[in-house]
């Protein structure tokens, strides 16, 4: 009877989880690493967290405990990077970040202590990489995706460096961000405790402002400065690294720097990339008429966009993520960017993907109806800000899942009928 009660108290965590449109599909693999990741009475005590961010008062009240109490726990939480805290104003306040780009990678960004890293790990493999069903959510189960590449600078252009936005930029990240992290790679270190790990940097992995301060303050990750981060970056290039990180132009918190046998976006990218689980830079690979057919390219391609065909190298444009990593190996300059046809728009913020993502897959509800959102007027504004700057049909998509007439009175109200 006790399994059962341990079990229900999971359940209800995992329908936390999925209340976020970055879910996590039920498994048998889940619940045991959910069981190493948070004790039962965590699990219970998690479950009933609101999406948006909250204080410790506001989660004494949730948990029916006092403030010291819910103190304790919230700060337990947080120094094992299953909660964030994040500093704001002189205030406090925490998140449970989804499972990724969450709570799975900070808990393989340090060796040692618990959980057992070697066990999660092992586990993690299999919910990942031998199941489908949670990579396939994550990357493809939505239209807007969840991460976007960044083409490699070093070889772009003067005309090209020129042409590009700040936020299509790695570097602007690197150069801005008032906290940056460096941790280790989650997927390479999954992947050695399968002995399948390949011999890229480890210590690369990126994030900036409240995470990567709240990551630092716990030991996750070291604080460094632009010059290290810029020398990282270059590190990164030089082992044909692709940088991968959150598909919104302000205040990213991360930018993994992806191989293509251990990342789980670009493993994703090979296994799926028909359905584009990867949004791509602004340039695709061009090869040019005076190609020597070396078969560099081919071989060095992180998505293995590149195959011979009729004896020449082509570039397959829908697995092409405009990283850039075949043009720095062309010795005779027979490869280049060009921008793609299609205008990549990239959302603004991480409320304007969240309602994106929210209202493909049906959960608009849950962020407009989250706990703090009923109680906030700015989360609230936020949500609705986010959704009247979407497409008319997106618009009428959100409506339609709310069938509130206060939502549609606003439309109405502000000319978006």
């Amino acid at each position: 009877m006790s399994h059962v009660t341990a079990k229900k108290s999971y359940e209800k965590l995992v329908e936390r989880l999925n209340k976020y449109p970055q879910g996590a599909p039920p498994s048998e693999s889940l619940y045991k690493i959910l069981e190493l990741l948070f004790s039962k009475r965590e699990a219970e005590l998690v479950a009933q967290l609101p999406i948006r961010p909250f204080d410790i008062k506001k989660a004494a009240k949730i948990w029916s405990v006092s403030f010291s109490e819910a103190a304790q726990v919230l700060e337990e939480l947080a120094s094992r990077a299953v909660l964030l805290d994040i500093y704001k104003d002189g205030k406090v306040l925490y998140v449970l970040p989804p499972p990724m780009a969450g709570f799975f990678e900070f808990s393989m960004m340090r060796t040692g202590g618990k959980p057992d890293r070697q066990a999660l790990g092992k586990l993690y493999y299999e919910y990942l990489n031998v199941e489908e069903d949670f990579v396939k959510e994550l990357f493809t189960g939505t239209e807007t995706n969840m991460v976007r590449a960044f083409a490699n600078e070093s070889v772009l252009s003067t005309d090209e460096t020129v042409s590009i936005l700040e936020f299509e930029k790695a570097s602007h990240y690197i150069k801005t961000s008032e906290h940056m992290g460096i941790s280790m790679c989650y997927c390479r270190h999954k992947m050695e405790h399968m002995n399948q790990a390949c011999d890229a940097p480890m210590d690369i992995c990126m994030t900036f402002g409240t995470v990567a301060d709240s990551l630092i303050r716990h030991g996750h990750a070291r604080r460094v400065d632009a010059v290290e981060g810029m020398e990282l970056l270059h590190q990164a290039y030089e082992n044909d690294l692709v940088q991968c990180g959150e598909n919104f132009q302000k205040n990213i918190s991360f930018i993994c720097n992806c191989c293509g046998c251990c990342c789980e976006a670009l493993l994703a990218a090979k296994r799926f990339g028909n359905l584009h689980p990867v949004e791509t830079s602004r340039f695709i690979a061009y090869i040019e008429d005076d190609c020597k057919n070396c078969g560099k390219c081919v071989s060095v391609c992180p998505v293995d966009a590149i195959e011979q065909k009729e004896g020449k190298p082509e570039v397959d444009v829908d697995l092409c993520l405009g990283c850039g990593v075949c043009v720095k190996h062309c010795h005779f300059d027979s490869l280049s960017f060009n921008e793609r046809e299609k205008r990549i728009i990239t959302p603004a913020n991480s409320v304007h993907r969240a309602v994106l993502m929210a209202i493909e897959k049906g959960k608009l509800q849950n962020l407009i109806f989250d706990n703090q959102a009923l109680y906030s007027h700015r989360a609230m504004a936020a949500i609705l800000s986010a959704i009247l700057s979407l497409s008319p049909v997106k618009r009428a998509m959100a409506s339609e899942q709310m069938k509130s007439v206060y939502l549609i009175k606003i439309l109405e109200r502000l000319g978006y009928n």
